[in-house]
């Protein structure tokens, strides 16, 4: 067995200044336990390459796909999921209650609403159309959550 250690060019040793009973132990420095991080591995010959890694992204513990192309229905798409979550309609998060932020609601149907102002005339007709029943419709939520007499900031501890 120790032949085969020999042959890997490490060696396994345990440098803990306590045993397992807690009694403080004496380390032994030698040459060898030294040198073995320099010597080479001896390699491994494979039937096919090794595929790159990629890395996750930092705080993922999973690996995960390219993000889609991002276009601009997406984007619309995204802020109008945004303003319904202000507005209560769905939840922050998985498991989370819903709750209400009118100002926050407000102020997405805002930008919704610039967006259509500066895009006049550059959308095509499909963009141009997602972009007004996104509008009309939040807005008539907006209303309707008004009416109902939820407060601008509920939810929000104000």
């Amino acid at each position: 067995m120790e032949e085969q250690e020999d042959k890997r060019g490490f060696k396994v040793q345990d440098r803990r200044r306590f045993s397992e009973t807690g009694e403080a132990r004496e380390i032994e420095e030698t040459s060898s336990s030294i040198e073995a991080p320099a010597q080479a591995a001896p390699k491994v010959e494979t039937t096919r390459p090794e595929e790159p890694r990629r890395e996750p992204p930092r705080g993922s513990s999973r690996p995960t796909a390219a993000p889609p192309a991002i276009s601009f229905s997406s984007f619309l798409l995204g802020l109008s999921t945004q303003a319904l979550m202000y507005m209560g309609e769905i939840p922050a998060a998985p498991g989370e209650p819903p709750h209400a932020d009118l100002a926050a609601a407000q102020q997405m149907i805002d930008v919704l609403a610039m967006l259509k102002q500066k895009t006049a005339g550059n959308l095509d007709s499909g963009e141009a159309a997602m972009l007004e029943n996104a509008l009309f419709d939040l807005r008539m939520r907006y209303v309707d959550l008004v009416k109902k007499g939820v407060p601008p900031a509920a939810g929000s501890g104000q």
